[in-house]
C-alpha cells in the first residue's frame, strides 16, 4: 500500500453530479484474506511486565478531538462530555495512559488532533491533567460539503472556526510530519502511534495488536468487524485494479458515486473499519517523503473494539450493564437530567426519559417500561407511577 492510496486527494474537488459513474460492483475487489488477520490467531501478550514496559515504550497514542457535543445537546467539546462516574470521555482516556505508564514504569505520550472548534477549549481541560505527556495540535481542515447539490464549498485555507471542516483520518500524516511532531516522537524512542477518534470507548490500548506488529515487522494495522447497517466509517477497496475507492459519498469526493443504501449492503461490504489504526512512525516519514509502499494488514477484532459516543442514547450502551437485553430500543434522552435505576427493570421500545427520573423496582419483581412510555420527573416503584 502506499501513501497515494491511503488518502483521498483535497487539492481538486469536482461536483458530485447525479451523472457521475456508479461502481460495478462484479469489478470490486476487497482486502485479501492474505492481509486479513483475525485477533483470535494473534499471540497473547507477554507475561513479563518487562517485556510489556518495552512494548509500551515504543507506542504513542493519538485521539481525533474534533467534534463538539452539539448532538447530544451540549456545548463545548464533545470529549467533556460526562460518560460514568462523573469522569468525561477525556478523563478515561487520560486515566487509561496514567494507569499504563504507572503500571509498566513506561512513558505512553497522548497526543490530541484537535479542530479550530474544540483547540482553545481543549488546552485549559489539559492544564488540569498530571503524569502523562500530552501534545496538542490543530487539524488542517478541508472544504464544506454541500448534500443537497453533492458538491464542495471552496475554501481559502482559512484556519478559523468557519474555515472548513476539519480534515480527519485523512491529513493525519501529513500534520505529523509537518508540525515536528513526528520527529519529535522518533527521537524519543517511538515507533508506532496508535490513531483513533477520542469518542470512540472501546479504542482502548490493545498490547496484543502491539506485540503482533512489533514481531511481524508490520507497518500498518487498520481494526476491522463484520458490517451491519453501519454508515459512518468505511471499507477499502479496489475497482477495476485502480487506486482504492472511498465508500463515504458525503465526507469524501470519489471518483464513481456510491450511495448510502448501496454501503448498507452487508452482501456487498461484508467488513468495516472501525477508524482504528496502529501505524509504524518511520513508515509514516517514508509514506509521506517517498510514496513507498508499506506492509499493512486488517485486523479481524471483536465488536466492542468500536463503541463510538456520538449521541446521547450513545451513553447508555457504556453507562448500563445487561444493555442489550433490557433495551428493546435505545430511549431518547435528550431532555433527560438523571435516571436512577434499582432492581429488575426492563425498557419497551421508543421510551422517551426527560427531566429526572427514579425507577425502583421491588426485590423479586419485574418492571416493564412500556413501548412509547414518555416518562418526565417521576419517581417510579410501580405501573401506577407510570
Amino acid at each position: 500500500m502506499r501513501y497515494s492510496e491511503m488518502l483521498v486527494p483535497v487539492h481538486d474537488f469536482i461536483p458530485l453530479s447525479v451523472e457521475a459513474e456508479h461502481v460495478e460492483w462484479s469489478k470490486v475487489q476487497f482486502q485479501t484474506k492474505e492481509n486479513l488477520v483475525p485477533y483470535d490467531i494473534m499471540l497473547p501478550v507477554p507475561e513479563d511486565s518487562v517485556q510489556v514496559r518495552d512494548l509500551l515504550d515504543k507506542l504513542a497514542v493519538l485521539k481525533l478531538n474534533e467534534g463538539l457535543g452539539t448532538t447530544m445537546g451540549c456545548t463545548g467539546p464533545r470529549c467533556v462530555v460526562i460518560v460514568r462516574n462523573g469522569l468525561t470521555i477525556l478523563d478515561l482516556i487520560v486515566n487509561e495512559i496514567q494507569t499504563l505508564n504507572a503500571k509498566y514504569k513506561c512513558d505512553v505520550p497522548l497526543l490530541l488532533m484537535n479542530s479550530a472548534n474544540t483547540h482553545e477549549e481543549t488546552q485549559e481541560i489539559l492544564k488540569g491533567y498530571k503524569g502523562v505527556e500530552i501534545l496538542a495540535h490543530v487539524l488542517n481542515q478541508f472544504p464544506h460539503s454541500v448534500v443537497e447539490v453533492a458538491m464542495r464549498l471552496p475554501c481559502d485555507g482559512d484556519s478559523g472556526k468557519d474555515g472548513g471542516c476539519p480534515s480527519g483520518h485523512s491529513d493525519v500524516f501529513s500534520v505529523l510530519m509537518n508540525s515536528g511532531i513526528l520527529d519529535e516522537l522518533l527521537s524519543k524512542g517511538k515507533e508506532f502511534v496508535f490513531v483513533a477518534n477520542i469518542d470512540n470507548m472501546g479504542a482502548t490500548v490493545d498490547l496484543k495488536i502491539l506485540n503482533h506488529l512489533v514481531n511481524n515487522k508490520i507497518d500498518y494495522c487498520m481494526e476491522v468487524i463484520p458490517k451491519t447497517a453501519d454508515v459512518e466509517g468505511g471499507a477499502l477497496i479496489s475497482h477495476e485494479g485502480n487506486d482504492p475507492v472511498p465508500d463515504d459519498p458525503v465526507r469524501f469526493v470519489p471518483l464513481h458515486l456510491i450511495s448510502v443504501n448501496e454501503f448498507k449492503l452487508i452482501e456487498i461490504f461484508k467488513n468495516f473499519c472501525t477508524s482504528n489504526l496502529w501505524i509504524n512512525l518511520n513508515a509514516i516519514k517514508r509514506l509521506v517523503q517517498e510514496d513507498a509502499p508499506i506492509n499493512a494488514i486488517w485486523s479481524f477484532v471483536p465488536r466492542s473494539r468500536l463503541l463510538p459516543v456520538e449521541a446521547s442514547s450513545d451513553l447508555l450502551l457504556v453507562q448500563f450493564a445487561d444493555f442489550s437485553r433490557r433495551f428493546d430500543s435505545i430511549p431518547s434522552i435528550l431532555e433527560l437530567d438523571s435516571l436512577k435505576v434499582d432492581g429488575d427493570v426492563w425498557f419497551g421500545s421508543g421510551v422517551t426519559l426527560k427531566g429526572n427520573i427514579t425507577i425502583n423496582a421491588k426485590s423479586g419483581v419485574k418492571m416493564e417500561i412500556p413501548d412509547g412510555a414518555v416518562l418526565q420527573d417521576k419517581n417510579i416503584n410501580g405501573p401506577e407511577d407510570m
